[in-house]
């Protein structure tokens, strides 16, 4: 093996014989097992990478509004997405866009009617057909519930309602309790209005009351108010629903209320699937808003705390005193414990018996943890629609984190959720700048959000969700997705390999979360006045409560020091253990104590555990709570404290990333560093696979030093499959276009050599840039362009959306036949400023680039490829010859062209007849954008040798 050409040969064998050829090859050689199967598994994965597998393809969220679908739709749509190169479709149903039309028979078919299930049953076949997976949403809109949701089974909140006690008065009338509710306790509390005394409130028996009314002590000292604390519904109806799936949202909490759901929806929906069940049921992002109380929580919470929760209630909603957080804390767990055996473990059990996977967004409200994710097959996450999102907390890194944990290799995320608003105005470089986030925080499927239907009558660009993107064949840049879909492709088969490869842990302060939950007096969870006093009420949400407990400067620093990280909560470390180098307690004041314990083993055992702001010092709950703190307080006293303390405590958080870095070698150094660049490292039986990405819109060059280098390293194309030597392994150069990404793989395997091309100084360039012919093929019109520019300048065509075919014919000397690389560079893009600070709902890459959207390049009649993304070129060598070439480029920009040059719908009647059931958003003063070529194009003469 020492032999070059020896090595060469080998690795060609494999590249053209099987796997077991291959192995063959090598027992012939006389070469030991261990390297032959190393290299056969290099081969076979070197294989997958160039021709990845379809089941790495992305899926696309597949809204049916009305439902008001067709057959001859469905089965269009679904050979469009095949073609396009994506994988899979998620099913979910939503409101209607257009009315019913007895003269043209559109129809929006009730939702579970036999027509609809019909037309679920047609789409099924015809993906099986396609080779294509179905999701199916078990519910219409989100989040579940519908018209077979009773009150009683609907969202639960605890209600608080206030009255001034009349001076002398011996009872006050108790308010209207009304079906679905039930009054749970009265306190008399001194004061009124905003100076109520909770700590000095007083339990009256709630059995005393008599004809309505509630018997009030006649030694009242001064004013008083009786808070009537009452068992409620949020009164939450189901967002977006279709037509008939209106209805209450269900109890999360009520293990009825989701078999209830199951039977009335889900059953049904199997129905359409025969003896095909679908690849997964979903459950979308858990958004019951105020919903923290159900019917029984009261003999659940003392079975599972083991006090009454009664006497306690006023805690929930103000300080009472000392025990107030122990008893929010109390609470909030409960409702978690709840909402995962009430909801997601009946809705798993379900799943199985279906013979179907269950996927879920397991976060938001009720307050489900990291740990929940446990009772799901496929976790997915959702971006946050900034940026930052992978240098902040996110429940795209939230889901990845899970499956990293509890060992689910697919992970999947709802991607490009708010992607360049409004709908149409997202190109493809805005969709690789935001899926390069979800891989950067570790996901590996992707769930475009997504694809609408959309029927012929509907005209173009066609119907849209409200406030989503729509990523579908009516873009006209839609001829760039195959390529964005095969980049995405072999990055999802790239970052399944092996097994993720994050240095630290960092805990989630799930404690500290509950501890800080108040009752929601309505369901936006804003301050409200009710009774006459003003109280400030918070939804109950573990995620949502992380950017604030966690604060902004913990990741980044973790990131900037060269580490990638995975969340961890309690739950996991009681279960799990602890498997990472490095784990970091963020400012948590709460711990279980038999959690901390943990914790203390694995810091003696070698463990690298950091503290920063302040240590543990508080047992959450009530119940032994002074026995419990004290004893954590010892073991963060022996951690950190005393004369030889294995642990590290860092109050000044800006220093977490160089204290970690002095601690444990960083995986990856940049130098200079660029915060801009993120990686994800996933290590393989052979080698160690890492991806890099630059968020920004700059250039960036740099050098790498990698922990887990070898003495081979390639660079892995996404784009073309193809796989390259580095030079020199041990010395790396990157350089990173804006929103480029690369993955590099290093290994101890002999690697393929390659020649590398040196630019020759002689190169030169050809101007391109004047006199074209262009044809709009949307209006059948041909003009001459003197010098490329936007054709939305000219006025005829400034609302033209659509595709534009650009043609010239182009004369190449033959001297620069031979020897040379032929590019067609269309130019550099320019970056946009950047808004400070970043929007949270309308990520976008900022930078425009020299085409407006996508390029189609043909040469003499055969394709070349397609631009779209930095860098804005395509190597022509091989279709150009000397003498004339015809050029061909077609280009497609975005929809927002012809919407702005048009009304926009009129839902007027729509909303009279099924009520407002949308908003569309961002639609207000839309203007034509740049279109077409815009850069500078020149043909780069480069000399090799």
């Amino acid at each position: 093996m020492k032999d070059h050409n020896q090595a060469a040969w080998i690795w060609n064998c494999f590249t053209k014989i099987t796997v077991c050829g291959a192995l063959l090859v090598l027992s012939l050689l006389q070469i030991p097992a261990t390297v032959a199967q190393s290299y056969a598994d290099l081969a076979q994965l070197t294989a997958s990478f160039a021709h990845p597998p379809d089941d790495c393809r992305i899926m696309m969220r597949w809204w049916w509004f009305g439902p008001a679908v067709t057959k001859s739709e469905i089965q269009h749509e679904l050979e469009q997405m095949k073609a396009a190169g994506i994988g899979g479709v998620e099913i979910a149903g939503l409101y209607p866009l257009a009315l019913n039309d007895p003269a043209t028979g559109f129809r929006n078919l009730p939702y579970l009617s036999d027509e609809h299930i019909d037309a679920l049953r047609f789409a099924a076949a015809e993906a099986r057909k396609l080779g294509l997976r179905v999701d199916i949403t078990l519910g219409s809109g989100w989040p579940f519930g519908g018209p077979h949701i009773p009150i009683n089974q609907a969202a639960g909140e605890m209600r608080v309602q206030a009255a001034t006690i009349p001076s002398g008065a011996l009872s006050i009338a108790i308010p209207s309790i009304t079906t679905g509710e039930q009054l749970v306790a009265t306190f008399l509390v001194p004061g009124s209005g905003d100076t109520l005394v909770f700590k000095e409130a007083k339990q009256t028996p709630v059995s005393a009351i008599q004809n309505g009314r509630q018997p009030i002590s006649p030694d009242l000292n001064g004013p008083h108010t009786a808070l009537f604390f009452i068992s409620s519904r949020t009164g939450m109806t189901v967002k977006r629903p279709a037509v008939g799936a209106e209805g209450f949202v269900l109890d999360h909490y009520d293990q009825h209320a989701i078999e209830t759901h199951l039977h009335a929806v889900g059953d049904r929906m199997m129905q359409a699937f025969e003896d095909h069940p679908p690849y997964a049921v979903f459950s979308d992002s858990l958004e019951d808003y105020g919903s923290d109380w159900t019917s029984d929580l009261l003999e659940q919470f003392r079975q599972r705390r083991g006090y009454d929760l009664v006497s306690h209630v006023p805690a929930l909603m103000a300080d009472v005193g000392p025990e107030t957080s122990a008893v929010r804390h109390d609470w909030g767990k409960t409702l978690t414990e709840l909402a995962n055996e009430h909801y997601l473990m009946p809705l798993h059990a379900w799943a199985q018996q279906h013979h179907t996977l269950f996927r879920s967004q397991t976060y938001g409200f009720p307050p489900v943890t990291l740990s929940s994710n446990q009772y799901e097959d496929l976790p997915e996450g959702e971006g946050k629609a900034t940026l930052l999102m992978w240098r902040q907390f996110s429940d795209t890194r939230w889901a990845a984190s899970a499956g990293h944990l509890f060992g689910r290799p697919v992970i999947s995320s709802e991607t490009w959720t708010w992607l360049h608003s409004p709908a149409f105005r997202a190109t493809p470089l805005d969709m690789k700048a935001e899926a390069d986030l979800h891989f950067l925080q570790g996901i590996n499927q992707l769930v475009g959000h997504g694809w609408p239907y959309s029927p012929e009558v509907a005209g173009e660009p066609g119907w849209r969700m409200y406030a989503a993107g729509a990523f579908n064949a009516h873009n006209p840049w839609w001829f760039a997705v195959p390529d964005l879909a095969a980049y995405l492709q072999r990055l999802s088969f790239a970052l399944r390999q092996g097994k993720p490869a994050n240095d630290v842990a960092l805990l989630l302060p799930n404690d500290d979360a509950w501890a800080s939950f108040t009752l929601a007096n309505q369901s936006t969870g804003s301050v409200t006045t009710k009774g006459g006093f003003n109280t400030r009420g918070e939804d109950v949400s573990i995620d949502e409560s992380m950017p604030k407990l966690l604060g902004d400067r913990v990741i980044p620093q973790i990131l900037d020091a060269g580490f990638n990280l995975d969340f961890i909560d309690g739950d996991a470390i009681d279960t799990l253990a602890i498997h990472y180098p490095l784990l970091v307690l963020p400012g948590i004041e709460r711990l279980p104590l038999g959690t901390y314990q943990k914790i203390e083993q694995y810091a003696l055992h070698g463990g690298i555990v950091i503290a920063t702001r302040s240590l543990p010092s508080t047992a959450p709950g009530l119940m032994n709570a002074e026995s419990e703190s004290r004893q954590i307080k010892e073991i963060s006293q022996r951690l950190f404290r005393d004369k030889g303390a294995v642990g590290h405590f860092v109050e000044d958080e800006n220093q977490l990333g160089s204290a970690a870095a002095s601690y444990y070698r960083p995986d990856v150094a940049l130098s200079p560093k660029a915060p801009e660049v993120g990686f994800i490292h996933r290590q393989l039986s052979g080698g160690d696979l890492y991806f890099l990405a630059n968020t920004g819109n700059q250039p960036l060059s740099m050098r790498a030093s990698f922990r887990h280098a070898a003495k081979y390293a390639e660079w892995w194309d996404p784009f073309t499959g193809h796989i390259s030597p580095v030079e020199n392994a041990a010395k790396i150069e990157v350089s990173l276009q804006p929103y480029e990404s690369r993955l590099i793989f290093f290994t101890n395997s002999v690697i393929k050599p390659e020649r590398k091309w040196v630019p020759d100084p002689g190169s030169r360039d050809i101007d391109l840039s004047t006199d074209w012919t262009l044809t709009l093929s949307g209006l059948n019109q041909t003009i001459r362009m003197e010098t490329l520019h936007s054709w939305s300048e000219e006025e005829p065509f400034k609302y033209y959306s659509g595709q534009v075919s650009y043609e010239k014919v182009i004369d190449l000397p033959a001297d620069l036949a031979s020897g040379t690389s032929l590019v067609l560079d269309f130019g550099e893009g320019k970056p946009v400023a950047k808004p400070e600070p970043l929007p949270t709902f309308n990520l976008r890459a900022y930078l425009e680039g020299p085409v407006r959207e996508a390029a189609e390049i043909f040469v003499n009649g055969q394709r070349a490829g397609v631009v779209w993304h930095p860098p804005y070129t395509v190597d022509l060598s091989a279709l150009l010859k000397p003498g004339k070439n015809k050029l061909h480029i077609v280009v497609g920009n975005t929809a927002i062209n012809s919407m702005a040059g048009r009304p926009l719908p009129d839902y007027r009647l729509l909303n009279d007849r099924y009520g407002e059931r949308f908003i569309p958003q961002g639609m207000d003063n839309l203007q034509p954008l740049e279109s077409g070529l815009v850069g500078g194009l020149r043909l780069r003469v480069v000399r090799r040798h």
